[in-house]
């Protein structure tokens, strides 16, 4: 079986968020501190323990005493910084995106970007990067109702008509939204993954350029695939 599409998650995977992470988050929390609503050190251990889920849960978590609306006003602010800092170059892509995602787009597979981030982050990444010369589309888990990576991915699969494809991702949502849709799982060794995560994964990668050697994968490397 040969795949002829590739799913990949944003953060974590692509982009090493980590670098603009603290950054926006002190930000945020910051600004919380000098309205009162906040004190002590920023949760940012705890962020990158959830990071993966959507932006909703993530506030619910590190603000469970605060209000929607107050949690929605900061996500606004906590997004404006993310943005800023990646307009201003302070993010960065994984080592061998490019050259990874180039290899493949030449090898004519179609390239998605399924994410839990929302679309103005999304498009900021995309043009400040370029990826869209290589990148067919990008859905954020905005699109869906339900906020599950596997719905996401499944509506990439029905509007492409995907079958033989792969996710690439570094949390267990990717994972699962692979296995969810009949999709090979690709699990990501980096920043934000977790070991007991990554054992649910068909393969694991601790580099992108690795997929080079994978894509297309060949009945004689995985007979089990066929």
């Amino acid at each position: 079986m040969k795949v002829d599409a590739v799913i990949f998650d944003m953060d974590g995977t692509l982009f090493q968020t980590d670098r603009i992470l603290k950054l926006s988050l002190e930000d945020a929390f910051e600004r919380l501190r000098a309205k009162g609503t906040w004190e002590g050190e920023t949760p940012i251990s705890m962020y990158r323990e959830i990071m993966g889920v959507p932006l909703p849960k993530v506030w619910e978590t590190l603000l469970p005493r605060h209000t929607i609306e107050e949690r929605e006003k900061v996500n606004e602010y906590f997004l404006e910084r993310l943005i800023d800092n990646i307009q201003l170059g302070k993010g960065e892509l994984y080592p061998h995106t490019i050259e990874t995602l180039s290899y493949l787009k030449q090898q004519q597979l179609r390239l998605f970007i399924a994410s839990n981030g929302l679309p103005d982050y999304l498009t900021a990444i995309v043009k400040h990067y370029r990826l869209d010369r290589w990148v067919d589309e990008v859905f954020s888990i905005e699109q869906i109702e339900s906020l599950h990576k596997s719905d996401l991915v499944n509506q990439i699969c029905e509007k492409y008509g995907v079958q033989n494809g792969a996710v690439v991702g570094d949390r267990l949502s990717d994972i699962l939204a692979a296995k969810d849709n009949g999709l090979l799982a690709i699990g990501c060794r980096f920043d934000f993954s977790q070991e007991h995560e990554l054992l649910q994964a068909d393969l694991v990668i601790e580099d992108l350029l690795k997929l080079t050697e994978l894509l297309p994968f060949s009945k004689t490397l995985y007979p089990s695939l066929d």
